[in-house]
């Protein structure tokens, strides 16, 4: 059973609860991080939760996954976005990691903000897995253990600034403004049977009602488990902790294809650069200011279904 569970602002207090149609089951106890409410929690024990309620529209809803948890991503892991973005993927034979700043992590209904500076903001639906437990050296994690290792799975959209990200080789950069990571809007907890659904989500993201990404996780290149795998080898985690597992294609960057990048490195750096902006100042799907963002993740059945996420576009203030 998926137990869907929100992290909410009341008046002045920051709660936990279990959320059942419209109405929030308070859960009992003090956990400041995602981490705490993990540790501290079970499926079986929320599962039958009963208590004080309150409404959905009564309560300010926040992200699930706390400022406190690492952000952890792949990049370019389906195989038609690897393509879009001027990738051979047959040539590439490496899981892309890269981290977002934990602060720029905000509610699924924030607003993000489009700095001054960024011309080229895009979108990235993501599947988000949330880590069971704290992993501290190496592991072997297959589809048959992967329950033990993941808790559960959120909506994430990794905003990113093309105009940084690429010609200033700035992955971090740009992709950790803040608001460039809104998460939820809450947690599907799931059990081991459910853990097989996650190959089996389809994402779907809408830029003003029109369909810009629409693919499913069985085309994921690099999966959860052999990932978190491969990662073990490298750093540690904690429990609560985020992993955002790529995005499909249909982004509004345009990458020139593997033989046009060779003709343009040999091109001095600043032409080349120029070059790729003026490209991409042709892209009419980038996001400006006014611009509604819609992302839903969920299988066909609805067994698991993560929710919407709905993001307008706002300049930033002068």
């Amino acid at each position: 059973m998926t137990i869907h569970v929100v992290r909410f602002q009341q008046r002045d207090r920051i709660h936990w609860g279990v959320l059942r149609e419209r109405r929030i089951t308070l859960i009992p106890g003090d956990f400041a991080t995602t981490g705490d409410l993990i540790r501290g929690t079970a499926t079986r024990e929320l599962a039958p939760l009963e208590g004080d309620t309150v409404g959905l529209e009564d309560v300010a809803i926040l992200s699930p996954v706390t400022p406190s948890q690492q952000f952890v991503c792949q990049g370019a892991n389906y195989r038609q976005h690897m393509i879009e973005s001027g990738m051979d993927p047959d040539a590439k034979t490496f899981n892309m990691i890269f981290t977002k700043a934990p602060s720029c992590i905000v509610s699924a209904d924030s607003d993000v903000i489009r700095p001054r500076s960024v011309r080229f903001l895009d979108y990235e639906i993501e599947l988000g897995l949330v880590l069971r437990r704290a992993i501290r050296g190496p592991v072997d994690v297959t589809d048959g253990n992967l329950h033990e290792f993941v808790a559960g799975a959120v909506i994430v959209n990794d905003y990113s600034a093309r105009d940084v990200q690429i010609p200033q080789m700035q992955f971090y950069k740009g992709k950790s403004f803040r608001t460039f990571g809104p998460v939820g809007p809450y947690l599907a907890l799931l059990d081991t049977s459910d853990i097989g659904l996650l190959r089996e989500l389809r994402l779907t993201l809408t830029v003003n009602g029109e369909v810009r990404q629409d693919d499913t996780t069985s085309n994921l290149v690099y999966g959860p488990a052999e990932t978190l795998t491969e990662l073990s080898r490298v750093q540690d985690f904690e429990a609560g902790d985020l992993l955002s597992t790529g995005t499909p294609a249909g982004c509004a960057l345009a990458v020139p294809s593997p033989a046009k990048q060779r003709l343009a490195a040999l091109l001095p750096e600043k032409t080349k650069w120029n070059v790729f902006m003026s490209m991409q100042a042709k892209r009419t799907r980038y996001l400006k200011p006014g611009d509604v963002v819609e992302a839903r993740i969920r299988t066909a059945d609805g067994r698991i279904d993560l929710g919407v996420q709905r993001n307008r576009i706002v300049a930033e203030p002068s």
